[in-house]
């Protein structure tokens, strides 16, 4: 049997990335306008340092403007809020971003709601959930528009396909059921307490693995010809000991032998991530201006 071909994340991002920064730099050309991304970063977390920095790199070499805010670890609920309806009320940004997570003595659903709805290009606030459940226009979660950019560009029409979304979590699992849904897939939404996991899996056209459990989707539940999207990245010991490795949620080696279609990882859904933060930051900018959105 033939194996599986793979999704390549980074280059597409790369692409995806380019794609933006043309529409940028038109956007300061007829228009003077320099879309603008705010990240919040509350305390000294490593891996949430890394990360700002990187947006924060890959929002300069797009063209747009780039502002970070980092805040002590001891910042108050109020001056947190305040910083949110700071940016809220600059006309210079058009996406927010607060770095999750935060501090265990700050309410994430309450900061998150305060950002403005229409800069939220995380799309966790709860009015674009609303929006993105009900088929309306909103700002989309980053990973699952990663998702489902990929997957349309691999398979083209997704209509009438059978998709099981492994996980239920606010950020990966529902908002992927629901794009899946919105491109007229029927869509199971799986997790640990489904009575016959493998059989609902092996079922599937399209499998999104998004659990958090190190390959835990093996290729024997995989339906042949498959496509499967891993957004899993777990750190697991290495073979001999020294050290660790990055897997997905997917059992690589095996599903890779059976599926027509497999995201790798690392170099998968990954880097999609800040590619469609930059997008949605676009997206943001456009609607705020009145200009119509680019098609990416």
């Amino acid at each position: 049997m033939t194996q599986a071909s793979l999704i390549d994340g980074k280059a597409f991002s790369a692409d995806l990335r380019g794609r933006i920064a043309t529409h940028v730099a038109r956007l300061k050309e007829e228009h003077g306008i320099t879309p603008g991304l705010a990240v919040v970063l509350v305390g000294e977390d490593p891996a949430s340092q890394v990360y700002v920095r990187s947006k924060g790199k890959q929002t300069v070499e797009a063209g747009m403007a780039s502002f970070e805010h980092k805040l002590p670890a001891d910042t108050s609920e109020e001056t947190l809020l305040a910083k949110v309806r700071e940016l809220n009320e600059d006309p210079a940004v058009h996406g927010i971003l607060v770095q999750l997570p935060l501090p265990k003595h700050l309410d994430s659903d309450l900061v998150i709601n305060s950002i403005d709805v229409a800069k939220d290009v995380d799309g966790f606030h709860i009015s674009n959930v609303g929006l993105l459940a009900t088929g309306q226009k909103s700002l989309v979660p980053c990973t699952p528009l990663g998702c489902i950019m990929m997957l349309k560009a691999e398979l083209g029409d997704l209509s009438g396909k059978e998709a099981v979304v492994i996980g239920r979590s606010n950020i990966v699992g529902k908002p992927m059921a629901q794009l899946l849904l919105a491109e007229s897939c029927t869509v199971t939404i799986a997790h640990s307490r489904t009575a016959d996991l493998a059989g609902t899996v092996r079922r599937a056209d399209i499998v999104v693995a998004a659990v958090g459990r190190p390959q835990m989707v093996p290729g024997e539940w995989i339906k042949p010809g498959a496509t499967v999207i891993d957004v899993g990245i777990n750190r697991v010991p290495k073979e001999d000991g020294e050290g660790h490795r990055l897997v997905g949620d997917v059992d690589f080696a095996s599903a890779k032998e059976v599926a027509g279609a497999i995201t790798p990882v690392p170099g998968g859904v990954g880097p999609m991530t800040i590619a469609c933060l930059l997008s949605n930051t676009l997206t943001a900018c456009c609607r705020a201006n009145g200009i119509p959105e680019p098609e990416l």
